[in-house]
């Protein structure tokens, strides 16, 4: 056992301390809700026309109705066309009105909403619709290219500055962006702030629950993780709510990112460096005066011999992600993970950023996503302590990509059907990204965690990036989208039979190097479990 796992045995190992470190830590998952799935509503379409007021110069006591059928031409299905008009004419609306006009185009002078009163959306703002309708795709893949790049800088920067410096920073600007793209003037300012806002996601996703984990015994750390990433659903209802009330998207911006501030504030008091990370930098006496607090509030004291040995932990080269490359087992371990981690990705926002193609109402699709979640979260954290975190993973891999596949099963006639299975489909997809947490931050030594965690991440970033656009493959056919969904997660479902199991094994805070066996010249690391004797090497 580690010094500091010692260390954690003598002033509480899931205390007083821990406990109301992780209940603050679950705070963020609320506003990552909020960022990651509040386009769902900011960018809800309507039905939609082209401007056509300029038949109203001929005849201004014309009705609605009477204007569109003069001048929208009705497609194969007998609905008026939602990106085509009739050509403007210099006629007198009798001779419209007697011989029509046999000529059309393209919406000339923007497009007409057909919105409940007070509603908007960045769709109906910056017409968003016809020739322009791939900037919500384009947008919310620009969101996960933030997503990415936060990844790879975040994760290292916490490796190299710490847990809470990254937290507090991710928040400010979160605050800043999320509250700043509600005076977006056109389309490319919002997406530019929403990349930026993704940015800062990456940098609370990743390490807010990493620093409850690792004030805690091993034992716990899937706890921490499961219990802070399940007040992510909590997120999910609360905006389906406040969106269901609030239908102006500048105002709902406003509404969910401006406490914010009050969090911040709040963190900046309270929220602890790591301890575990303080002590692999070296820096000891800042590690000492954390540990004090904690065992204050755990109403323990700490030995002092146990503190003097915290000298022999200290690193002697600072590790960043090249240093996952150089290791042949973790560099097994990142390869395999990234895949994982991108078919995870690939499907759960598939699925959730086609919450209003399922033919149900939006708000209650949601809402039923979100409760569904709470279950996903919390139901898998018995099961992995049972069973283990690779069986579990490989296992709702397999169920989740299955539900994307049977969807296409069913008629489009049957929207509950649909729904249901786009339901089960949701709860694998979440139950698959609390396990992985777990299951990727246990595969790498404190050291490298955050660097690993930060590089799994970018896959699954990328996945985000990908999701939106396979969605316009369904102009070849509808098929297409969800059928790469469904697969992609199956593959990674086998691929993860590969990795080791880390149930139980005590959390490492180097990696240590091994030497040769069977007389070959492999040269790796081994994480080793003093007590019990396992290992999880690849």
């Amino acid at each position: 056992m580690s010094n500091f796992g010692q260390i954690l045995k003598e002033i509480g190992e899931f205390g007083l301390f821990q406990k109301r470190l992780v209940a603050a830590l679950c705070i963020p998952s609320i506003f990552v809700a909020f960022d990651v799935i509040s386009q769902v509503f900011t960018g809800m379409s309507f039905p939609n026309y082209c401007n056509t007021d300029w038949i109203l110069d001929r005849g201004p006591n014309l009705t609605y109705e009477r204007q569109r059928n003069l001048t929208i031409p009705v497609n194969k299905d007998g609905k008026f066309e939602s990106c085509k008009m009739f050509t403007p004419v210099d006629l007198d609306l009798e001779t419209i009105e007697a011989y029509g006009i046999n000529t059309t185009t393209e919406c000339l002078n923007g497009s007409y909403f057909e919105a409940t009163k007070g509603a908007s959306s960045i769709v109906t703002e910056f017409d968003l619709v016809c020739d322009r309708s791939s900037f919500i795709e384009a947008s919310q893949s620009i969101y996960m290219a933030g997503l990415l790049v936060g990844a790879l800088v975040l994760g290292q920067m916490a490796d190299r500055f710490g847990r809470r410096f990254v937290v507090l920073l991710s928040h400010l600007l979160l605050f800043l962006f999320g509250v700043g793209a509600a005076f977006s003037p056109n389309i490319y300012v919002y997406m530019v702030l929403k990349f930026l806002g993704g940015i800062s996601i990456s940098g609370i996703i990743a390490n807010a629950f990493v620093i409850g984990g690792e004030w805690s015994d091993s034992s716990k750390f899937a706890l921490c993780t499961i219990i802070c990433h399940s007040f992510f659903p909590l997120g999910l209802m609360i905006l389906s709510g406040i969106a269901y009330v609030i239908r102006n998207w500048r105002i709902l911006q406003l509404v969910l990112f401006s406490p914010l501030v009050l969090v911040l504030g709040i963190f900046y008091w309270i929220l602890p460096e790591s301890a575990r990370w303080l002590i692999t930098q070296g820096r000891k006496e800042e590690a000492i005066k954390e540990i004090r607090r904690a065992a204050k509030v755990n109403g323990r004291k700490v030995p002092e011999d146990l503190l003097d040995k915290l000298d022999a932990e200290v690193t002697s080269k600072r590790q960043n992600m090249l240093d996952i490359f150089r290791i042949s087992y973790l560099r097994k371990r990142a390869l395999v993970m990234s895949y994982i981690w991108f078919g995870i990705s690939l499907m759960y926002y598939g699925l959730s950023l086609n919450v209003g193609n399922f033919g149900l109402d939006i708000y209650l699709t949601q809402l039923i996503f979100g409760v569904v979640e709470i279950p996903a979260r919390l139901g898998c954290l018995p099961f992995i302590q049972r069973f283990g975190r690779r069986i579990c993973q490989s296992g709702v891999l397999l169920f989740g990509g299955a539900a994307c596949l049977g969807v296409l099963a069913v008629p489009k006639d049957l929207p509950v059907v649909i729904t249901v299975i786009a339901v089960l489909g949701k709860f694998a997809a979440t139950a698959c990204f609390s396990i992985v947490y777990v299951y990727t931050a246990e595969l790498y030594p404190t050291t490298l965690r955050q660097n690993g965690v930060g590089l799994n991440s970018m896959c699954a970033r990328v996945a985000g990036i990908l999701a939106p656009l396979i969605r316009l493959l369904d102009v070849y056919h509808y098929t297409i989208p969800m059928l790469i969904y469904g697969t992609v997660p199956i593959v990674a479902g086998g691929l993860c039979l590969l990795l080791p199991e880390t149930r139980n094994v005590e959390l490492q805070d180097h990696a240590e190097p091994m030497k040769p066996e069977s007389g070959t010249d492999y040269k790796g690391y081994i994480e080793k479990e003093e007590n019990s004797g396992k290992s999880t090497k690849f």
